[in-house]
């Protein structure tokens, strides 16, 4: 059976006008193939340049395939199972700027390149301030977009038309805002000249966003069957769910060169994306953050099975309903419908999302996606989220590393992935001090968690210690019975 290639699929010539910074799955089943719908039904003529952001990806895989790959689509549409598979063939090019730094920048220089697209996970728009040489490639995502800009900047002596449209995709609040804010922190860190960084900011067109897809990667329990279809061999398969939603605010000049809009797609150009950001930030993305830890110890490995099981089936209802939903401005019916559609899409039966894959950079996540719901929750109502703060006990049990006799591969930054050892290397058998010490990690919450309510600690206290001398499973039945009070 012969690699998926350009022998194989006729692969159309088109301009590179898009630069995409990250090779990973959700971008690849999300936005590159919403580029691919605007390009079949002729709004745009486009391809893209992926850059790989870490040291280490997957952009070598996709050269060696000529940028091809398929895409697999599972879902209920309509009331209907629909499956589907389709080449995408937008990737003009792959970039490891960590060893083609110079082809990386050449693109600063592009007459065509119009528009910058990237999702490098929450942690990824972060000022670096050791980013200062920009004479190798830059270690964070501001500082290669900053030395890209740059090189434009001079290669165009500082002219105004020639700003890109800047599309950032990372799960955080105005994401567009934040990642103009890194650029400029990181642009006078480095003592920049003040007309290059009036030129970054008023030339260039930033527009926030939110993005929605579960996308649970690699199907390698399928893979055989894809490959029995498709008649070849493709390394770079990825799956994804029917629904999508992409809501942008609008900017003119990003709804010009990017006009994602235009072909029927769950696209929209928005006034203010933030009620859809909070609905899916917090029941969506949050309900995923507070379910992994839990059934994962549980020894479930899948949304699917987690769902489906009756007790971490209603842990989970139970928190979106009874603590997040009560905390997003929006009619109430709105939020029911969604959050139950929500719950279906968990469901759905062609997609087997891992947790682990989840539980990736688990800690920002739960400062992202589940704080503020935390901090929102207290004020209106002036007591605790149980069901959130057992999510968030189950995490610092987590982080113990160990499930059962298996040890659990933690994917975290490696400081936080230090903090959370040293945490339970400390352990003396005192919850309330673990407790209080997770609380009040002011690095990872940038806040001290203890201090939103009296209560907090010793609520989390009680949760570690039912999970820790119980086991996820007693300590979880425990409390969905009803003794949130007294799990002991």
């Amino acid at each position: 059976m012969e690699l998926l290639s350009k022998n194989l699929h006729k692969k159309p010539v088109r301009p590179v006008k898009i630069m995409q910074f990250g090779e990973g799955n959700f971008l690849r089943a999300f936005v590159e193939w919403i580029i691919q719908d605007l390009n079949d039904k002729g709004a745009i003529n486009a391809d893209v340049a992926v850059v790989q952001p870490m040291p280490f990806g997957r952009v070598k895989e996709l050269a060696d395939q000529n940028g091809l790959y398929t895409l697999r689509l599972e879902g209920i549409d309509n009331g209907k199972q629909v499956k589907t598979s389709r080449v995408i063939d937008v990737i003009g090019d792959c970039i490891n700027p960590f060893t083609e730094y110079e082809k990386f920048l050449k693109y600063g220089e592009s007459e065509e390149l119009e528009v910058i697209i990237s999702n490098t996970t929450e942690a990824g728009i972060a000022v670096d301030p050791t980013d200062t040489d920009f004479s190798v490639c830059p270690k964070s995502y501001p500082g290669k977009l900053l030395a890209l800009l740059k090189r434009r900047y001079d290669k165009f002596n500082g002219d105004a038309g020639k700003g890109l449209a800047i599309v950032p995709c990372e799960l955080i609040d105005n994401n567009g805002n934040e990642l103009y804010r890194c650029l400029t922190e990181l642009a006078v860190i480095n003592k920049m000249d003040e007309k290059f960084i009036k030129w970054m900011q008023t030339a260039n067109h930033f527009t926030s966003t939110l993005v929605d897809r579960i996308v649970p990667g690699y199907p390698a329990a399928e893979i055989e069957d894809i490959r029995k279809e498709t008649g070849y061999l493709d390394n770079n398969v990825v799956k994804g769910e029917i629904f999508h939603l992409w809501v942008l605010k609008k900017e003119a000049h990003v709804q010009k060169v990017l006009p994602a809009d235009k072909t029927g797609l769950n696209v929209i150009f928005a006034d203010d994306i933030k009620p859809y950001k909070q609905r899916k930030v917090k029941i969506l993305n949050g309900s995923h953050t507070a379910m992994v830890p839990v059934a994962y110890l549980c020894g479930i490995d899948t949304v699917g099975e987690a769902v489906n099981d009756p007790v971490i089936g209603k842990f989970v209802r139970d928190f979106v309903f009874e603590e997040v939903n009560p905390t997003i401005a929006l009619p109430q019916d709105q939020m029911v419908a969604f959050a139950n559609s929500v719950i279906e899409r968990y469901q759905n039966p062609f997609i087997r999302h891992e947790l682990m894959s989840i539980a990736l950079n688990s800690t920002t996540k739960f400062r992202t996606r589940l704080l503020p719901t935390l901090e929102d929750y207290v004020k209106i109502n002036k007591s605790l989220p149980h069901h959130l703060l057992f999510a968030f006990a189950a995490l610092v049990e987590f982080h113990k590393g160990v499930r059962g006799s298996e040890k659990i591969a933690l994917k975290d930054d490696p400081a936080y992935l230090a903090h959370w050892s040293e945490l339970w290397a400390g352990f003396n058998g005192d919850y309330e001090k673990l407790a209080k010490a997770a609380l009040g990690w002011k690095e990872a919450w940038e806040t001290d968690m203890n201090a939103i309510h009296p209560e907090i600690c010793a609520t989390v206290a009680r949760y570690l210690k039912a999970m820790d001398t119980k086991g996820m499973r007693a300590a979880l039945e425990c409390f969905v019975s009803g003794c949130k009070n007294n799990c002991k």
